[in-house]
């Protein structure tokens, strides 16, 4: 026994001694693990979102960023040509000491807006095709991010126009310059974007499913939308109180008194949805149409319930709009009420003659929150869309009009929801008596977004009553213009039925839609290119480039954006007119057949020749753009051409390069000189200034008056 113990502590000594080295050989494997961690690649304070490739990237920004030279565009959701750096300040991710930051590519945007915060201004844009989002600069999990970036480069771009051969730039970079050495972020469930799409990290691929994926503004949108819930309770005591009721507005304002239904409770602020993603169209060519990575929060009935087109009509021709109604449907309107704007609205639908050449009509209802009813595609004639409005249940609740605006500025006028495209978006609000949110933020984002606002009030509010309103003057700041061509005010809803053909005629005017026209569609350009003999070749052909850049941006045909173009040494020459080419691929190619003429530098006369030739001949709804581009100071005066021109309502940019007086760059743009006036030292940098020429001209359009 005396053998045995002593054999049996060794062995048991033995085994706790090799349990405890393996023990501390895997902790010490663990902590090996676990201090692999990913190098965050760092990037510069003026790095754009667009000129990385990368989907998703987790990158470190610089001290010293919360500068204004760094421009950024949007609220929340930023246009891809916005700094990153100076955008997650703007958000409040990081502050100007820097700090590392997620950035997320999401859908292109038909409007972002502007707003200051946390020291830096955002500017507001009526569209761009590609948009971001920044957050903490924490991986999400289940994603590879990479520790290199991959950049476009924006300094050599090709020029589209059919079968033709491309211009290029020339420069001493590359186009694309590859500095990636790891996979692209790898999320477990795809994003549902176009961005570049990410390998998925499960064992399948075959097997995952696109979800959107959550974000901050999402969850905020589900919040607002369930605290906006309606309470039955109130809505109960309300309808009882409307039966047979009087349509006087002073019973009408005893009703809401006795319910306890405030109308002045308060409506958080919606943030829009991504529309289609993209890239930036001046870096990369790699657009396409793709879904939201955005889940909105209401529901639409069309998409759980498709309903066939019965019957096509081609419908009145003279009157091809989209247009949705705002069906009101809160309890203040009643049972009897709600009958008549049933009527009224089958009767304007057959008045405007519906049909797929013609005017195609929606309808969304809103009470707490709105629901589409049916959408543009739904019904294709007359007689199906009033049998369909006939059958349209009251859905109840507050008179939310903002929160109505804005969903259908985000979902409505979609290629899903049958928006034709060329035709304009037209919004026409049916109100009883007065909202009980505000309108102003969602009817502006929505005019930016190019809809036409009508509003139907009916029985305003009286005089006593006038203290329960929440937005005063609500229809003012609402409609596209104050003149009162947008307003129509109808004492009784019992004398709906005598603005029928007088609402009619308005929706279909279009030419005096003024709210589809845009900052892209609405103008005649006219580039006057200065072809001296100090340019040469290579440089004018950088020139033709850069005038290329920016007409690709608009919208070009004989109703929208049309461009024309001068040349000028001592001479002037009409290279082609705002009338001879309707098309971008045509303009764009004749940009490139542009021969290069050489010879002196008379800027004076080239102004004066351009308002003869091209902006005497504008049409009168048109905003007149001159750019001007130059490399030397001119050999006449061009003080008096320009403010010839400007008189003439020429609005006027001036670009110099190399030699260019800065003296007579000012002179010749449009006040103020800083918005309009540019100056790149050589040729190749003129491409730095495309994005700003494009926003300054769309700031300027949007800040015009709307009487």
């Amino acid at each position: 026994l005396m053998l045995i113990v002593p054999l049996f502590l060794d062995s048991l000594f033995f085994v706790l001694g090799v349990f405890l080295i393996c023990a501390c050989a895997a902790k010490e494997a663990t902590k090996k693990t676990k201090k692999a961690k990913l190098y965050v690649p760092q990037i510069d304070c003026d790095v754009k979102a667009g000129k990385i490739i990368n989907p998703e990237f987790i990158a470190k920004c610089p001290p010293g960023c919360q500068d204004v030279k760094y421009r950024v565009y949007g609220t929340d959701i930023y246009a891809s040509f916005s700094s990153v750096c100076n955008a997650a300040i703007h958000s409040g991710i990081i502050d100007n000491t820097g700090g590392k930051i997620l950035v997320q590519k999401v859908a292109g945007h038909s409007g972002y807006r502007g707003s200051f915060s946390n020291g830096v201004r955002s500017l507001s844009l009526p569209r761009w095709r590609e948009s971001f989002l920044v957050s903490e600069g924490k991986p999400r999990k289940g994603v590879t991010y990479p520790s290199t970036l991959e950049y476009s480069s924006s300094k050599s771009i090709a020029v589209k126009s059919g079968n033709i051969d491309h211009i290029n730039v020339p420069t001493g970079d590359a186009v694309r310059k590859e500095h990636q050495t790891t996979p692209v972020p790898t999320p477990a469930t795809q994003m549902a974007t176009t961005t570049p799409t990410p390998t998925t990290t499960t064992t399948d691929p075959s097997t995952t499913t696109p979800k959107p994926t959550p974000t901050p503004a999402t969850t905020r949108t589900t919040t607002v939308a369930a605290a906006a819930k309606t309470r039955p309770g109130l809505h109960r005591v309300r309808d009882i109180a409307f039966r047979g009721s009087s349509t006087s507005a002073s019973n009408r304002n005893i009703l809401r008194s006795n319910t306890g239904i405030q109308r002045h409770e308060p409506v958080a602020a919606f943030r829009r949805a991504a529309g289609p993603s993209a890239h930036l169209a001046m870096e990369t060519d790699l657009w396409k149409p793709g879904l939201s990575l955005f889940d909105t929060g209401f529901s639409s009935k069309e998409e759980l319930n498709p309903k066939p087109l019965e019957s096509v009509s081609q419908g009145n021709p003279n009157c091809k709009v989209d247009l949705s109604f705002l069906m009101d449907g809160s309890w203040s309107i009643g049972k009897r009420r709600f009958q008549l704007q049933k009527q009224f609205l089958g009767n304007v639908a057959q008045a405007l003659g519906i049909g797929s050449a013609g005017p195609l009509m929606g309808i969304v209802q809103y009470g707490d929150d709105p629901s589409t009813e049916f959408n543009l595609k739904t019904y294709a004639n007359s007689r199906d869309l009033r049998n369909a409005i006939e059958k349209i249940s009251q859905k109840g609740g507050l008179s939310n009009v903002g929160k109505a605006l804005s969903f259908v500025n985000k979902n409505f006028f979609s290629d899903a929801n049958g928006n034709r495209g060329g035709a304009p978006n037209v919004v026409v609000v049916m109100v009883d008596g007065w909202p009980t949110d505000r309108v102003e933020e969602a009817s502006r984002l929505a005019r930016e977004s190019g809809i036409n606002i009508f509003f139907v009030t009916i029985e305003a509010a009286a005089e006593s009553e006038k203290q329960n309103v929440v937005e005063p003057n609500f229809v003012d700041k609402a409609v596209c213009r104050t003149n009162g061509f947008y307003s129509v005010n109808v004492p009784s809803w019992f004398s709906l039925h005598k603005v029928v053909q007088p609402l009619v005629k308005r929706v279909c005017d279009s030419d005096r839609l003024v709210c589809s026209k845009t900052c892209l569609n609405s103008a005649d350009i006219g580039f006057v290119i200065d072809g001296s003999s100090s340019v040469g070749t290579s440089n004018f052909r950088t020139v033709l480039q850069f005038v290329a850049n920016i007409s690709k941006e608009f919208e070009i045909s004989d109703t929208d954006t049309r461009v024309g173009a001068v040349q000028y040494t001592y001479e002037q020459r009409l290279e082609f007119s705002f009338d001879q080419y309707s098309t971008k691929q045509d303009v764009l190619s004749a940009i490139k057949r542009i021969s290069y003429w050489s010879g002196g530098t008379s800027t004076g006369a080239a102004i004066s020749y351009a308002s003869e030739q091209l902006f005497s001949k504008s049409k009168p709804n048109k905003r007149k753009i001159m750019i001007l581009i130059t490399d030397g100071r001119s050999y006449d005066d061009v003080r008096v051409p320009a403010m010839a021109a400007h008189r003439n309502g020429v609005i006027a940019y001036s670009v110099g390069v190399a030699w260019a007086a800065q003296d007579e760059l000012e002179a010749i743009a449009t006040d103020p000189d800083k918005e309009h006036s540019f100056f790149v030292d050589e040729f190749d940098n003129l491409y730095r200034f495309v994005n700003q020429i494009i926003q300054n001209i769309c700031t300027e359009f949007n800040s015009q008056p709307r009487n």
